[in-house]
């Protein structure tokens, strides 16, 4: 059937002209669309045309009412008479004020209600009238000329106002009309004035009134209105200004404003101005992947999506208005969790293009806070609280700190929090601090987020009544909430802020189980391991380009768990200090590497391997904020770890090794109940998402039983109905059909419509058939997506009460997947230690001592591989005597890596794990503190040489008998003589009060002289290394080549041969000569001074003649006075 639009500007002489020729006859149908279709519609409908109802017009060529042979008869003219009639009623509503709003179905023409028309074929949107009428008034028409007449564009006199039209691309795709908005009063009122908060967007905004007292926000700039869907994306910024918003627009997402140029920046999409908005768009079933994405270029995001179906709407109050929508989640780094951004039950696909490190990592919201003091005061009170609300673990701290935050740093890096959030009114110390670590930790595509709070909210009694009530809210014991109050001052005002942002993302349930709650500095359990420890030694990161990949922990982690990685980082983070653990957790690892190939244990790994992360999900769950396929998947792996268990039990019952007997006995009862959850659901169910089919008994939940019962009552009288049409069409076989999601669809051969009453609705057709909807079906049809919208409410009612019911072991079930991280964690550092050569350390909590035969730094040794020729040393160091090794040696000989190879053989002891060595007997430290490496800090306003003293000066004052310190060129940051005695004191200091085991790095040679003064406590020790004299080159200088050995070996290093490191780094030859012979001369000079030195030593203490001059013979000789 071919169709021709009707020209929109001559739509009205065509209809005032009607009756005086034979025009083409204009029809009027409802308008029927898709979901998709309809939504759209209403969005982009001006305001000031809703509630019209929907009148298309079309013009067919076939129609019966327009074929002239039909029009000469009897009949033809009654139905021209009708025709004339119903143009007339279009012209009435074409030319209808555009003040006067029609906003229920009796404000239709009479016409366009007539069931006659009702089956005519759909074209466009009432909305045309309006838009002609526009037109229309632009001109000054007259009235007496003939329309058939063709006239020129110049006859037509132009009238004010100007009407802007505004076609918008999503109207022209889905064959909508363009919006048409009129504004001729140059004294309106400015939008800040009429909409409060309007001018943070991207468009200038302005209104005008339309509809009586309605307003409409209009673009100041274009004088056009802004449509329904962009209005409430305005209100909804308005409330979330900090926000990236998706807004849910049918098949797509879309952004507005600045959100659209931030999004497309990021996301590398297309953005283009449409309205008043710059906008872009991403399909639905890709918001896993850009959500992701933008959270980790830093933003806040909102997920706003439609709360209402086209089935709800069509019987609801709003039928001719927008869809509603809400912002229904929000996203940062530290909340990324939901079903929005599912990590449990993505795809492979999905998989492959986002960073899975960061399911491995901890996620971290840090809260920090500066306690106001007076002024004077040195130190400054800080208040810390981390919560990682997708695993519910807190860790909080309150403490006094220096100006240069060392402690809050220390904090920072153990914790590596993903979000910071604090207050407006930091110290500048602290601000700082975040602002260097933000700055450091950020890259274009990973970014360190910051949030800052009101002051009100940190208000210690404020907050304390904040917190008080939340606790007596949701806390069933009163020792709960008198635990909470007993927190720090300070740290109850940092809880009162992240229970407060929370809140927001519906998160706050994560602070509920204060049995999760750790306070960080608890040194009675853990090895400290200060800030500037973890960075020097690369517990987590290496230090050229700052990512895991040639840390420790990347070679410790062989892990097949997300939280098994998580919990191996934690170990790694805090070493234990209880001797009894350490020696249970050894038994397990050294039990483990005997049995590594053991099938049982293989087959449990491998179960392990195929989880999904269990820790997550559980909070997921707890959080009520997963999806049935999610909730699916951690029942179905909970399952399977408890079917299994029962085989590593019977198996352990030969092998006593109490902590994993105590693993696989404790976790049959905290997983007792969970396989009647995972029965309780519907596997296909669960497949198809589909919350109205997952539970297998539904007898439980008689809301769902109920109203399916309603439905299926629906579906069978429309199944009865069938027998009527059959009777009614004389097709005896005939059955509904379905056809792009529409149902009960009653499809006729176009040879057979005569038989179809005029009261049936045509919905669609193909060029051999038409599709009807009989009155009874509409009717039907309505009541059943309305039967539908109301089963999915129930079910998920049903299914939010089935998740409270599955939280109520929340609690135990995290205790046993914390039981299968921890077995995850011994299997790792078990692989780990067979495969590297590893030895289990003997440890001793009687004794401070280091013996070290053959050790190795594991990292190196690793890298290096077994065609490597790594060199291994021996380390001893007791307390009770030598406790001090002063080790120097040429550049580049390896004294770096030694002395790091010592302390992370001690924290890898210290966590139960095997060391890199042959043999290996530790005693129990209390703190490793490490003061290496050369750096100034320019943005905090502190020189290299500050730098050094103030580290070493936080080392000093913490540092006790049990701990290991590691100096490492101590002086270099100044001239040589305020180093060397900067160094010589310091030492001085270590040796003789504080008597820790030290390693003291120095290029210094007088230090060696510690060896004489403390003969039982201080050993000096140098890298080996060979010098060669070569003359290849002709050269009348000899060169030296150093051959390095790497080896630690008794005895002072004469010299440091950093000329040699200038060769090999490729610094000019004239250049090394020249350097050369003034180290020489001043070698000479240093030499002569000292030998001058202890000739008046002697002077001042021997009474023997002979022997002074003897001595003074030797200096003159050597130093050419002879002739003198």
């Amino acid at each position: 059937m071919s169709k021709k639009k009707i020209s929109l500007t001559k739509l009205k002489p065509f209809a005032e002209k009607a009756s005086e020729k034979k025009p083409k006859q204009i029809t009027i149908s409802k308008f029927f669309s898709t979901t998709a279709q309809s939504e759209v519609a209403q969005d982009e409908k001006e305001p000031g045309c809703r509630g019209r109802g929907v009148a298309p017009i079309i013009i067919t060529d076939d129609d019966p009412l327009h074929n002239p042979d039909t029009s000469c008869t009897k009949k033809g003219r009654k139905r021209a008479k009708e025709n004339e009639t119903r143009s007339n009623e279009c012209k009435r509503q074409c030319t209808r004020s555009s003040d006067e709003q029609l906003t229920t179905s009796e404000d239709l023409p009479g016409i366009c209600k007539e069931k006659k028309y009702s089956n005519d074929i759909i074209e466009c949107n009432i909305r045309v009238s309006e838009l002609t009428k526009s037109k229309l008034d632009r001109f000054q028409i007259n009235e007496n000329s003939d329309s058939s007449e063709v006239k020129d564009i110049k006859s037509y006199v132009p009238r004010q106002p100007t009407i802007n039209i505004n076609i918008d691309d999503e109207c022209i795709e889905n064959g909508k009309n363009a919006a048409i908005s009129i504004s001729d009063d140059e004294n309106e009122p400015s939008t800040s004035e009429l909409v409060p908060g309007l001018q943070k967007f991207a468009a200038s905004k302005q209104s005008v009134k339309c509809g009586g007292n309605a307003v409409a926000p209009v673009n100041k700039r274009t004088k056009t209105k802004y449509t329904p869907l962009e209005q409430q994306y305005v209100e909804l910024k308005e409330k979330n200004p900090d926000t990236l918003l998706f807004v849910e627009c049918g098949y797509k997402y879309r952004f507005f404003g600045e959100d659209a140029e931030n999004a497309a920046s990021v996301l590398k999409i297309y953005c283009h101005q449409d309205h008043n908005f710059m906008t872009a768009s991403i399909p639905v079933h890709r918001l896993f992947v850009h959500v992701r994405r933008l959270v980790a270029a830093g933003y806040k995001v909102g997920v706003v999506k439609q709360t209402e179906t086209a089935a709800l709407k069509a019987c609801g109050e709003n039928k001719s208005g927008p869809f509603t929508r809400q912002l229904t989640a929000m996203y940062t780094k530290s909340t990324l969790f939901g079903q929005d951004v599912d990590p449990v039950i993505c795809s492979e696909e999905l998989q492959g293009e986002i960073n899975l490190e960061e399911s491995h990592s901890s996620e971290y919201l840090m809260c920090v806070y500066d306690v106001p003091h007076d002024e004077g005061v040195k130190h400054q009170t800080i208040g810390i609280l981390a919560v990682q609300p997708s695993t519910g673990d807190v860790i909080y701290d309150s403490f006094d700190d220096s100006d240069l935050r060392s402690q809050l740093e220390t904090r920072i890096l153990h914790i590596q929090p993903v979000e910071l959030l604090s207050s407006k009114t930091l110290s500048d110390a602290t601000q700082k601090l975040l602002s260097d670590i933000t700055t450091l930790r950020s890259t274009d595509d990973d970014k360190l987020r910051q949030e800052f709070c009101d002051d009100e909210i940190f208000e210690f009694r404020s907050a304390f009544m904040r917190v008080s009530e939340f606790y007596k809210a949701h806390g069933k014991d009163p020792s709960v909430v008198q635990l909470v109050i007993n927190l720090p001052a300070a740290v109850i005002s940092c809880l009162a802020a992240v229970l407060n942002y929370l809140e927001d993302f519906g998160l706050q349930k994560a602070l509920q189980d204060t049995s999760n709650f750790n306070q960080f500095s608890e040194k009675s359990k853990f090895l400290y391991l200060p800030g500037n420890t973890v960075r020097n030694l690369e517990l987590f990161c290496n230090q050229n380009d700052g990512r895991e990949k040639n840390s420790v922990y990347w070679l410790m982690n062989q892990t097949v768990t997300k939280f098994g990685s998580r919990k191996l980082k934690a170990w790694l983070t805090q070493p234990l200090l209880n001797i009894k653990e350490i020696i249970q957790r050894q038994e397990a690892v050294n039990t483990i590497i005997d049995n590594l190939n053991c099938s049982v244990l293989s087959r449990f790994r491998s179960i392990l391997g195929k989880s999904p992360d269990l820790e997550r999900g559980l909070c997921s769950i707890y959080h009520e904020k997963c999806s049935v396929q999610e909730f699916y998947a951690v029942c179905r792996s909970l399952s399977t770890v408890l079917c299994e268990v029962e085989g590593v039990k019977k198996w352990l019952s030969e092998n006593s090794c109490p902590l994993l007997q105590t693993i696989f006995s404790e976790i049959p009862d905290l997983l007792s109940d969970v396989i009647q959850y995972k029965e309780a659901l519907s596997e296909a169910g669960v497949k198809a998402n589909d919350k109205t089919s997952i539970f297998i008994n539904e007898e439980n939940f008689p809301d769902i039983q109920r109203r399916k019962d309603q439905i299926q009552a629906v579906r069978k009288e429309i199944v009865d109905h069938r027998r009527e049409v059959r009777i009614l069409l004389l097709q005896p076989s005939l059955d509904y059909v379905t056809v792009m999601g529409t149902e009960y669809l009653v499809e006729v051969k176009n040879a057979h419509l005569n038989l179809v009453p005029k009261d049936w609705l045509k919905v669609s057709s193909t060029k051999t058939v038409c599709r009807f909807h009989t009155p009874f079906i509409q009717e039907k049809v309505r009541e059943l997506h309305q039967l539908q919208e109301q089963l999915l409410l129930d079910s998920q009612t049903a299914w939010v009460s089935f998740l409270q019911e599955f939280n109520e072991g929340f609690r135990r079930y995290k205790t046993a997947v914390d039981y299968l991280a921890a077995y995850d964690c011994l299997f790792s550092l078990a692989s780990v230690a067979k495969h590297q050569g590893f030895c289990r350390p003997e440890m001793s909590a009687d004794d401070v001592s280091i013996e070290i035969k053959q050790g190795r730094h594991p990292v190196i040794q690793h890298l290096i591989g077994e065609g490597g020729q790594y060199v291994p040393n021996d380390t001893l160091l007791q307390g009770c005597s030598e406790r001090v090794m002063i080790i120097t040696g040429p550049n580049m000989g390896g004294k770096s890596s030694y002395i790091k190879q010592v302390a992370i053989i001690c924290i890898l002891a210290q966590i139960g794990s095997y060391v890199p060595a042959d043999t290996a007997r530790i005693g129990i430290l209390d703190a490793i503190f490490t003061r290496m490496g050369a750096a100034d800090e320019i943005f905090s306003g502190r020189s290299t040489f500050m730098v050094e003293l103030q580290e070493t000066s936080d080392i000093i004052s913490q540092a006790t008998a049990r701990s290991l310190v590691i100096l490492d060129e101590l002086g270099r940051g100044t001239s040589t003589h305020d180093g060397v005695a900067i160094a010589y004191a310091t030492l001085d200091y270590f040796i003789s009060k504080i008597q820790s085991l030290t390693l003291f790095v120095t290029h210094y040679p007088i230090l060696a002289e510690f060896e004489k003064l403390y003969h039982w406590n201080v050993g000096n020790f140098h890298m080996g290394f060979i010098v060669n004299e070569t003359n290849s080159s002709g050269d009348e200088d000899n060169k030296q080549v150093i051959t390095f050995l790497y080896q630690l070996v008794r005895g002072m290093a004469a010299r440091s041969y950093g000329l040699n490191v200038a060769r090999l780094a490729g610094i000019n030859q004239d250049i090394i000569q020249s350097a050369e012979l003034l180290s020489s001369q001043l070698e000479e000079k240093v030499q002569k001074r000292r030998f001058q030195m202890e000739a008046f030593r002697m002077c001042m203490q021997t009474t023997d003649d002979k022997e002074l001059l003897q001595y003074l013979k030797t200096f003159h000789e050597t130093y050419n006075y002879a002739s003198e």
